[in-house]
């Protein structure tokens, strides 16, 4: 027999699988302070690099992440091609109170072949926010050109990885995300170095009208939020590093501004390096790491302002000309450094004026095909959207899973519809019927059960996009 109890069992264990067909994705995990770790590319395949290239592990496609000590120092092999240009990122990310000195803690990386020569020049990235603990990041190379004498032929190469620091800084080890980006040869000759007229020499004022919007900064590369030309607002706490990026074609160059507010707390302290602006190339380089800027209570702002981008780039006179070799996601690093927690106990909004400088041309003209090194419009719609880099990666599969998610509920409501009325059915069925000779009354010393109504079904109204499948925002 059906009751009222087994209705209930049914609908909840429905509704459990429909909440499980529609979960959306797991985010970062918090530090003991509240504030959000570094979140790692989904799928990243964890490696061990070794101390030494005779027992050293490959580093395939995709994603890797290991860990690094204080001093320590790995080999990772990488079978390279004589044809493409391989970037080498490596992503530290000391955990919120690890402690750090600036410019003696820091990564130091090289791409060598099998004698050992080095590909191209040592990388390293170093901290510059005040002993503030942020990720840290850039890649190195090997670069096929004709400038180029040494590692241009295929082979086996490896990726070295160190870290420097001193006795003071924390002794814990960093965890660390390994990256690689080739990019293609060129169909035609090699462009050569522009003009010497193309350097920055001036910051030019930013975006100062327009109504502001909404941006998602996320923890790092992975999870950074999209912006483009115009003003957006943020919330950022002390000790929090916030990450954006923004589609910068050839020909075009950033100028960036983040502002902070005028204090509202009655503190009186004075923080030299309190925000940071980083930028990075699409490959993870560093762009530019040195402006951070002090706060006292008033406003204050970090700027930016970036070469335009050029293949010829690479042949540059400076490491933040260099850097501007392609076009692509560029990517902002926004840190608040966590002794401005006396002026913000609650964090503070954060302004971004994001200026997208020079007519877009067409690029150098890769031989094949390269999604990396290019921006599509839909790369400026998303940006425009103010979308994160998850959102628009999943964007077709989210919207389906939104839909399969209504289809489901709807398939499972009218299951469990079905199947109470064949269990009603049943249950009629079972009970004796009246002899015909007898009238069809009720006996005084028994009770027809009651069944109670089966419940109705969730109704659409009212309830947030996630219990159907549709995250807020699309």
């Amino acid at each position: 027999m059906v009751t009222g109890r087994t209705t209930h069992r049914g609908l909840a264990v429905l509704t459990a699988l429909a909440a499980v067909t529609i979960m959306p994705g797991a985010v970062g995990v918090a530090s003991a302070d509240g504030l959000p770790a570094y979140r790692t590319a989904d799928g990243a395949t964890p490696i061990r690099g070794a101390a030494s290239t005779a027992d050293v592990p490959e580093f395939g496609n995709g994603p890797h992440t290991d860990t690094l000590k204080r001093g320590e120092r790995k080999y990772y092999a990488i079978p390279l091609d004589a044809r493409t240009n391989a970037y080498f990122s490596v992503v530290a990310a000391p955990p919120h109170g690890a402690k750090v000195e600036d410019h003696r803690d820091k990564l130091t990386l090289s791409v060598q072949d099998s004698s050992g020569t080095t590909c191209d020049r040592d990388a390293d990235a170093a901290f510059h926010g005040g002993g503030a603990p942020y990720p840290i990041a850039d890649y190195a190379t090997r670069r096929i050109g004709p400038d180029r004498t040494a590692c241009q032929s295929a082979g086996p190469y490896y990726l070295v990885v160190g870290r420097e620091g001193s006795a003071t800084s924390g002794p814990d080890p960093w965890p660390i995300e390994l990256t690689r980006l080739t990019e293609p040869a060129l169909k035609g000759s090699t462009p050569g170095k522009p003009a010497e007229g193309s350097r920055p020499t001036g910051t030019p004022p930013p975006p100062t009208t327009g109504s502001k919007r909404k941006a998602r900064g996320g923890t790092g590369f992975n999870d950074a939020g999209s912006v483009g030309q115009g003003l957006w607002k943020d919330r950022i706490r002390p000790g929090e590093t916030r990450f954006y990026r923004v589609p910068v074609d050839w020909g075009q160059r950033l100028n960036l501004s983040a502002e902070l507010p005028n204090s509202t707390a009655t503190a009186s302290a004075h923080v030299p390096d309190a925000l940071g602006l980083t930028v990075y190339n699409p490959a993870r380089g560093t762009v530019d790491d040195n402006a951070f800027v002090p706060y006292d209570g008033k406003p204050a702002a970090a700027k930016l302002f970036t070469a335009p981008v050029d293949y010829g780039n690479r042949f540059g006179y400076s490491d933040s000309v260099q850097a501007m070799r392609f076009a692509g996601w560029y990517y902002l690093e926004v840190t608040l450094h966590p002794d401005t927690a006396p002026f913000f106990p609650k964090g503070t909004d954060l302004t971004l004026r994001v200026d997208v400088r020079g007519k877009a041309h067409a690029g150098p003209g890769y031989a094949e095909p390269t999604r990396d090194f290019t921006v599509t419009p839909d790369d400026r719609e998303t940006a425009d959207k103010g979308l994160t880099a998850q959102q628009a990666a999943d964007g077709g599969s989210l919207r389906a899973l939104g839909y399969a998610g209504l289809g489901a509920g709807v398939v499972l409501l009218a299951g469990l519809a079905a199947w109470t009325l064949m269990a009603r059915r049943q249950g009629a069925a079972q009970v004796p019927a009246a002899p015909p000779s007898l009238p069809q009354q009720v006996s005084p010393s028994r009770t027809t059960e009651q069944r109670p109504a089966p419940p109705a079904p969730p109704s659409q109204e009212g309830l947030p996009p996630e219990q159907f499948g549709q995250p807020r925002g699309w």
